[in-house]
């Protein structure tokens, strides 16, 4: 099954991963991306529109109860939870962090796999805490698919080390190689 929506985490070191995946997903890509990353409970928004300049998919700060259209880039909100409440929409919690963060990447993670099943293909990049890797056993409990950063390229170790510990990921990659990974899963070509 090709993927129908991905779901990206990281935190330490993450902006430097993403601005390495990001630039590489054309415009028209088939699937929504939803992007966790880490922030200080201070953290003003943004980062949506800095990411916007990096990438030609459309990007956006997650709203509450928006639906989702593929080819755009979905960053969660600071201080908010980014949840999939059906295949299709999604929805933002103050609910408490998890793992001392909010938004969290088991959140997200765990949220499109109940939403999208084998549909989900998520991808846990660098980060110094174990957030993500109980949200990526559900993945691929419910037939998703895992990218994991390769620890070895990572600014932060800590977290795709975890997502490894935690789930057989389908794919353990270096950093330069997870864009072309996205693309020819979502397209549907073999690897």
């Amino acid at each position: 099954m090709r993927p129908e929506i991905v779901a990206i985490g990281t935190s330490l070191g993450g902006l430097e991963a993403v601005l390495a995946i990001i630039p590489r997903l054309p415009a028209d890509l088939a699937v929504p991306v939803l992007l966790v990353q880490h922030r200080g409970t201070a953290s003003e928004g943004g980062l949506a529109e800095m990411l916007s300049e990096y990438t030609p998919l459309r990007v956006e700060e997650a709203e509450d109860k928006t639906t989702l259209t593929p080819g755009t880039l979905y960053v969660a909100a600071p201080d908010y939870h980014l949840l999939v409440e059906a295949p299709g929409a999604i929805a933002l919690s103050t609910e408490a962090p998890v793992h001392f963060a909010r938004p969290s990447i088991d959140v997200l993670f765990e949220t499109a796999a109940e939403a999208y099943g084998a549909g989900v293909l998520a991808v846990l990049l660098t980060g110094a805490s174990a957030d993500g890797a109980a949200g990526l056993a559900h993945v691929k409990a419910l037939g998703g698919r895992a990218i994991v950063q390769d620890p070895a390229t990572a600014e932060c170790a800590t977290m795709p080390a975890a997502g490894i510990a935690a789930a057989a990921v389908d794919y353990i990659l270096p950093l330069e190689r997870i864009a072309d990974h996205i693309v020819t899963l979502v397209e549907g070509r073999r690897i």
